[in-house]
């Protein structure tokens, strides 16, 4: 009886469900799950030839990208999984950001591929037109990218800057003065590592354990690059992403380190070119955005 009554509230919520309205924003025809009560709509990345290990893969084998619908009592709920390449992952990800979405995983689903494969998982909840269109903006984005050319970019852009010197030589005092604390030099090079507590197993946890934000520089002050990681609550996770792409910083995965961890913090790793003071603005700006500064560990000057 309890099954039965699930299914009936499932078909009941699916009847509520646009699917028209779907397949119109997201230009896709989908399918129903009755008994789900879920609208689905997929598609294959078939417009490049993914080789996995010297075999060229068929999309059935796991490069379906696929948007799913639920009736919510104040709307709708979608979740998602999008293939992406290396070139089209930044541009997707601000075209969902940017229209309401949550982006909550960036990965890899394997490896020896060529080229590179990425998928990006997103959330969001509205309205059916708000859901839907974000999705088609998103899609949109790629398609955009992979028009004018089928074959994925080797590289980021790097419009009016060369090729980053042989010879690191980072000048780290404007770099502290902007973090508030001692960088770690190293030929050239320096980084900040900022800790942030939390509890594993009725343990505490913090910087050297793995729990840290950090931020690596090379090259010059005017031609350096950056990379590194965030450890954000999930709360914290959307608002530092926007920050960073703001501020063309390009996020390159998004994902856990630990379970059973409190608060659950989440990870996403970077890369970025630019001057290095410059850089560093766009780092410490998420960092006060997601309030990292306060909930670190002590920053020692």
């Amino acid at each position: 009886m309890a099954s039965i009554s699930l299914i009936a509230i499932a078909r009941s919520f699916a009847a509520d469900l646009d699917t028209g309205r779907i397949d119109e924003l997201t230009g896709f025809k989908g399918k129903m799950n009755e008994k789900e009560g879920v609208y689905k709509v997929t598609f294959p990345r078939d417009d490049v030839k993914v080789v996995v290990d010297g075999w060229t893969m068929p999309p059935f084998m796991g490069l379906g990208t696929w948007a799913a619908f639920t009736e919510t009592k104040t709307g709708a709920m979608v979740m998602g999984d999008t293939v992406l390449f290396e070139d089209e992952v930044n541009p997707a990800l601000s075209a969902a950001l940017d229209n309401g979405l949550s982006v909550t995983a960036l990965h890899n689903h394997f490896f020896f591929d060529q080229p590179k494969v990425y998928f990006m998982h997103i959330e969001g909840e509205g309205s059916v037109d708000k859901l839907a269109g974000a999705v088609k903006k998103m899609y949109d984005t790629t398609k955009a990218i992979r028009g004018p050319n089928a074959k994925p970019a080797a590289s980021f852009p790097t419009p009016g800057r060369g090729p980053l010197p042989e010879k690191n030589s980072i000048t780290a005092g404007p770099l502290n003065e902007i973090f508030g604390m001692q960088g770690e030099s190293k030929g050239g090079m320096v980084k900040f590592t900022i800790g942030r507590p939390a509890n594993m197993h009725g343990v505490k946890i913090d910087k050297d354990m793995g729990v840290n934000t950090w931020a690596a520089f090379a090259g010059t002050d005017d031609n350096a690059i950056v990379d590194g990681d965030f450890a954000v609550t999930e709360d914290e996770l959307q608002p530092v992403l926007k920050s960073l792409l703001k501020e063309k910083i390009n996020i390159v995965a998004i994902h856990q380190h630990m379970t059973h961890e409190e608060p659950r913090i989440m990870f996403f790793h970077y890369w970025g070119r630019g001057a290095a003071k410059d850089l560093a603005q766009a780092v410490k700006g998420g960092l006060l955005v997601g309030g990292l500064f306060k909930a670190s560990s002590p920053i020692q000057k």
